[in-house]
């Protein structure tokens, strides 16, 4: 069934508003409602459909400016559910107000289930899961009237603004719940767009990740530019993927001969259905196959991707050799189970099968691990996503400490196939509901990263552990030759410490770099001793920055020591490693993503439909 796009009501302010145009009067929905107010783009108001599409007008024909966005319908029609339409607008075609830094020429703005709109939170989850940019977010809050009116524009780059409940709504309220302001005198051309020469509005530098996301063939040179400029060590900017970046490029160029992994990686991704942000993470991944894991999370997450995905694409780097070589059947599976934290397992094969090619016993055990692993029900974009949920709805309002303590807890009897349902997990994790147990918080980062500023400030720390005062109560904390020593003292320190933390739920820090599973090891052991919940803290700063901050530190390391650490720093994997949960540090000392909580869901177009019906339908 077609549904034609409501007419938005102007608010009473908007000066584009014309005489026949709708007005909102009674416009805000519930009192004290929250609001999101985008940008309002000009183009074409488009619907898009699981099997088509057309412009405001159901019977819209055939137009130049329409075939990019039949297109883009052809390729994420199939992750849009019967009975559902998205909404957006249509920017090929230059209208009024030209642009030349479009992520897409596409944006949606809604999401409806029939006569019912999706939240503004599950629209943004639901389309960027499909490859489709929102329009930027100039405003969200309470409805306040005075705030909106506020709002200035430049409206010589700018059409206008469109406010709406965050929460969602149905058809017959819409003119209650969304409205917009619009410029005046916002149609400045002689002749209509539609019988005017159609003149392509500009892409910005991330559309190439963009249509990655959303099904396009990926162009090799076109990612790595999109991927942003990297500091230059005399100052300026240089490309992030080069043959002459020492990050990524250690043994020679990163681009040589890849192409043809991006496109196998991409089909296989075709294949599986991944879309959205697993897509791209699968073939940045390919992209950077060949380059250090262990740098490539800072890198990107400076860049214009952000700590999520970009720590996602440092972990299939990393991870995806070992799908290549044998295994012992009778721990496949915990091991997989281990590794569907780290990563999608379907994006994960896909790229250790693209990259084993031309060797037939690496490709061999790749095809053998996903056999296992889709027989394990593995392979999906969140397998463990049901697990999750049931023991998350069945602990209710326990703390969040307790209940994450309870999910590794459950995840590790899953890998074993010790439980297979919600019900199962809630009795294996019966003796960590109380939360009688203590907190270590270990932080991993080389020197300058921000470590110490960022655990200082955490709130409840009953006691905290750093080797280099240690080494400066023993006269330097430069000084290196008594480390095995400090080592020991530190350790004695964190034991006593986890005991006495144990009966109250109190957390104890442990400070030091920690770059490498066997350093962490030794203080997860004792954390393992205590029956510690381990949290790890994992600073990821680009190279560059490192060697700023170091250089203005009141106790610098030697350049060729942070040189040493950067080339052994292997930030832990998700599941793998001695952590419970680890918490990802960016730059600017804040936590910009985390894993392992059991809130912590990695959510494709596939999940986050399944989420928006099962919470809205």
């Amino acid at each position: 069934m077609r549904t034609h796009y409501p007419r938005t009501p102007h608010l009473p302010w908007s000066p584009g508003a014309a005489a026949d145009d709708v007005r909102a009067t009674r416009f805000g929905g519930p009192a004290g409602c929250e609001v999101v107010v985008t940008e309002k783009l000009d183009g074409e108001n488009t619907t898009l459909y699981a099997d088509g599409l057309h412009a405001r007008s159901l019977d819209s024909g055939h137009h130049p400016s329409r075939a990019w966005v039949k297109g883009l319908q052809s390729r994420i029609g199939a992750g849009i559910p019967a009975g559902w339409r998205v909404c957006g607008e249509n920017l090929y075609a230059r209208h009024s107000l030209p642009y030349e830094d479009l992520d897409s020429w596409f944006y949606g703005f809604s999401v409806w289930d029939g006569e019912h709109c999706l939240d503004w939170d599950r629209t943004v989850s639901f389309l960027h899961g499909l490859g489709v940019p929102t329009p930027r977010v100039l405003w969200r809050g309470a409805f306040d009237e005075r705030a909106l009116r506020g709002l200035r524009l430049d409206t010589t780059r700018q059409e206008g603004y469109v406010v709406r409940t965050v929460a969602s709504f149905t058809r017959a309220d819409f003119g209650r719940y969304v409205a917009k302001w619009v410029r005046g005198g916002h149609v400045q051309t002689d002749t209509h767009w539609m019988y005017a020469q159609v003149v392509p509005n500009g892409l910005g530098p991330q559309a190439p990740l963009w249509a990655v996301r959303s099904g396009s063939e990926p162009d090799a040179a076109q990612l790595a530019a999109a991927l942003g400029p990297r500091p230059a060590p005399g100052g300026g900017a240089e490309p992030v993927v080069s043959g002459a970046d020492p990050v990524f490029a250690e043994d020679g160029p990163v681009l040589a001969g890849v192409e043809p992994v991006v496109a196998e990686v991409a089909g296989r991704l075709d294949a599986s259905g991944r879309t959205g942000e697993a897509r791209l993470a699968g073939v940045l991944a390919a992209l950077l196959h060949r380059a250090p894991r262990a740098r490539i999370g800072a890198r990107l997450a400076a860049g214009p991707l952000g700590m999520p995905i970009a720590r996602r694409v440092a972990d299939l780097v990393g991870l995806h050799p070992y799908l290549q070589q044998p295994f012992p059947d009778e721990g496949r599976r915990a091991g997989l189970a281990r590794m569907a934290l780290a990563a999608d397992l379907g994006v994960l094969h896909a790229l250790a099968g693209a990259t084993a090619a031309g060797d037939p016993q690496a490709l061999e055990c790749v095809e053998w691990s996903a056999l296992y692993a889709q027989e394990a029900g593995l392979l999906g974009p969140d397998p463990l996503g049901p697990l999750r949920t049931g023991l998350r709805d069945a602990l209710g309002d326990l703390g969040a400490e307790a209940a994450d303590r309870c999910w590794a807890q459950a995840r590790e009897a899953f890998g074993r196939g010790g439980v297979s349902t919600a019900g199962e997990a809630v009795a294996a994790t019966w003796r960590w509901r109380d939360g009688r147990f203590p907190r270590l918080v270990q932080l991993c980062g080389p020197s300058g990263s921000g470590k110490s500023t960022y655990a200082r400030s955490l709130p409840g720390v009953a006691a905290y552990i750093a080797l280099d005062d240690l080494r400066a109560a023993r006269g330097s904390r430069a000084d290196q030759r008594a480390n095995a020593d400090v080592l020991r003292e530190g350790l004695d320190r964190l034991d006593a410490a986890l005991a006495a933390a144990a009966d109250t739920g109190g957390t104890v820090v442990w400070d030091a770099t920690s770059l490498t599973e066997q350093q962490r090891g030794l203080a997860g052991a004792v954390a393992r001793r205590r029956d510690a919940l381990v949290t790890q803290a994992v600073v990821l700063v680009e190279e560059t920055e490192l060697v700023r901050r170091n250089a203005v530190r009141p106790h610098p390391v030697p350049a060729e020591v942070l040189a040493t650490q950067l080339h052994r720093f292997s930030p832990p994997y998700p599941g793998l490693g001695a952590a419970h949960r680890i918490r990802y540090i960016g730059a600017g000392g804040t936590v910009e993503d985390t894993a392992g909580s059991i809130g912590t869901a990695t959510r494709t177009a596939s999940t986050a439909a399944a989420a928006a019906v099962g919470e809205d339908g």
